[in-house]
């Protein structure tokens, strides 16, 4: 179970003292689904990267399943099972997907375990477990093997930075039930999402929605969902496809 307390984040804009999250507590517990949404420049990225301990709070304080974290690097928060992917990931030139499937789950992974973390991803792993981590792959291709390595490192909390950023709608179409299946997969894992996507948001057990640094409306997905449809942030198709259509 993740908590946290009275949490505030600032940082000098041009001269000045800008408050980016402002005094917010929730509770994140555990096997949960939450997805948080809200307006652009509300503070979602940024709560999520302190969660991951890739920023610090300036207030406030951050406990995993009772142990204080809030002054633990990124590091040590994921030697304590967080799980952090980004908007855009990173490409390793010279890594194989194998290597990297073992750098994550911190042990010599046989092939026939690599494979597996593969398969849950949808990717067929004989085309895929001795390729580089490169720009050969696609923005999907790497999404999903970033995907793959959170779990080969059976985190207890993972944190996903707007997935869907990106990808064509093929791929995002896979991202969908890729998280159903961890929705659904009994790992003892809760999975924090930031996304404006409808079809993500379906999926949340919670909802939490961030306006101006501040957590405006949290709750079930029943409850919030129908209130946010259509509210403008709420999107329903993947960002990508929208543009391509303009």
């Amino acid at each position: 179970m993740l908590e946290l307390k009275n949490i505030s984040f600032g940082a000098e804009s041009t001269g000045s003292y800008k408050e980016i999250i402002r005094d917010i507590s929730l509770t994140i517990p555990d096997n949960r689904f939450v997805v948080i949404t809200g307006p652009n420049g509300g503070g979602k990225s940024t709560l999520a990267k302190l969660i991951a301990g890739i920023e610090q709070p300036s207030e406030g304080q951050m406990l995993l399943d009772g142990e204080d974290i809030t002054g633990k690097t990124i590091t040590e928060r994921a030697k304590l099972g967080i799980g952090f992917a980004f908007q855009q990931p990173v490409r390793f030139k010279g890594i194989t997907v194998l290597d990297l499937l073992r750098i994550a789950a911190g042990k010599t992974l046989t092939v026939s375990e690599a494979c597996s973390y593969l398969s849950e991803v949808g990717l067929c792993a004989k085309d895929y477990i001795n390729r580089e981590v490169n720009a050969s792959l696609s923005g999907g291709e790497l999404k999903r093997i970033e995907i793959a390595t959170v779990l080969a490192r059976n985190v207890k909390l993972a944190v996903f930075d707007e997935p869907e950023a990106g990808i064509d709608l093929w791929s995002f179409k896979n991202l969908i039930r890729i998280f159903e299946n961890m929705r659904s997969n009994e790992r003892n894992m809760s999975v924090v999402v930031i996304s404006h996507q409808e079809r993500i948001l379906n999926i949340a057990d919670e909802i939490i929605v961030l306006a101006d640094g501040r957590i405006s409306k949290h709750g079930a997905k029943e409850e919030i969902l129908p209130e946010i449809i259509g509210s403008g942030f709420a999107k329903g198709t993947c960002p990508k496809i929208e543009e391509e259509g303009e």
